[in-house]
């Protein structure tokens, strides 16, 4: 069964709209994770590649192990030049957004990083890809759709489909209403709406639109990759062999790793302890022992 990464089987219903076509070029405006909840990852596993455009460095580093065909934007777009304060949500990175109402509103007991950033448009970043041909935008930007819509060059760049989050982020109250005028001025038809984005499809091409559906797919239709939960712990996950001889590699290696590695991964996962001392070198020995031969141990 088909292995969707989306959150609302985007990828589903835009590999239909698709089927039969090869690899096309998409523009994921808010990318967020290369893998977690993102609409474009199943395209680009089928052989698509395009513009991974995502201000916050952390999630933009890793399109660059995982997928190194995208070419990576760390970018605000607006609809004109500027700059805007952005708002970086450590956990819910995708809550991130340039709108300081919203975050606030949302923070909680997340922590929230403001930066000032420069601002470009969207037509002045597919100028300066010499980006020709768009078979899919995709914009999740929390808020600000109406505004990266609004920075298109729409006499130049046309894309197939459009795809934008439509819900306002927190309370899913529709929120389509302040970017939908600019799709249909431009003679886009709304096709679908799958309970958080809607889909439209450019004038001419009818064929895609007849492929696309016109109501969500059933849950079921596809698995879903929270479904398996961590590789290593869930038999069952698609890449649970590889994930547990990760876990024991690393583990048999723990003491052999370079102090700024082990200083680092404590630092990814909230603790504090000097990677130098007697103390976390005996731990990492310790723990090192019924993975490295040191024990030996049944699996």
């Amino acid at each position: 069964m088909f292995l969707s990464y989306a959150q609302r089987l985007e990828d589903h219903h835009l590999l239909a709209a698709f089927e039969g076509e090869g690899p096309g070029f998409y523009v994921d405006v808010g990318a967020g994770h290369p893998v977690a909840d993102n609409a474009t990852f199943a395209l680009y596993e089928r052989g698509w590649s395009g513009l991974a455009v995502e201000p916050q460095e952390g999630l933009l580093a890793l399109y660059e192990r995982v997928r190194p065909r995208d070419r990576r934007v760390g970018v605000l777009l607006g609809a004109e030049p500027g700059e805007a304060e952005f708002h970086a949500f450590a956990v819910l990175h995708g809550f991130s957004t340039t709108d300081g109402a919203l975050a606030r509103r949302l923070a909680g007991d997340d922590v929230v990083t403001v930066t000032r950033r420069p601002v470009t448009t969207l037509a002045v970043l597919l100028a300066a890809h010499e980006v020709a041909r768009i078979d899919l935008l995709k914009v999740d930007v929390e808020g600000a759709e109406a505004a990266v819509l609004a920075g298109n060059d729409w006499s130049r760049w046309r894309p197939r489909v459009v795809v934008a989050e439509a819900v306002e982020p927190g309370t899913m109250a529709p929120s389509h209403a302040a970017f939908e005028p600019i799709l249909l001025a431009q003679g886009y038809r709304h096709a679908l709406f799958d309970g958080l984005n809607r889909f439209y499809v450019a004038p001419g091409e009818d064929a895609l639109l007849a492929r696309l559906p016109r109501e969500p797919a059933p849950w079921d239709a596809a698995r879903h990759l929270y479904e398996f939960g961590r590789a290593p712990e869930r038999p069952d996950h698609p890449d649970h062999a590889l994930a547990a001889a990760l876990v024991r590699g690393l583990m048999a290696g723990l003491p052999l790793l370079p102090e700024g590695v082990v200083a680092a991964l404590l630092a990814r996962a909230g603790v504090a302890a000097d990677p130098a001392s007697e103390a976390v070198r005996a731990a990492l020995g310790r723990i090192a022992a019924p993975y490295d031969g040191g024990l030996m141990l049944d699996d």
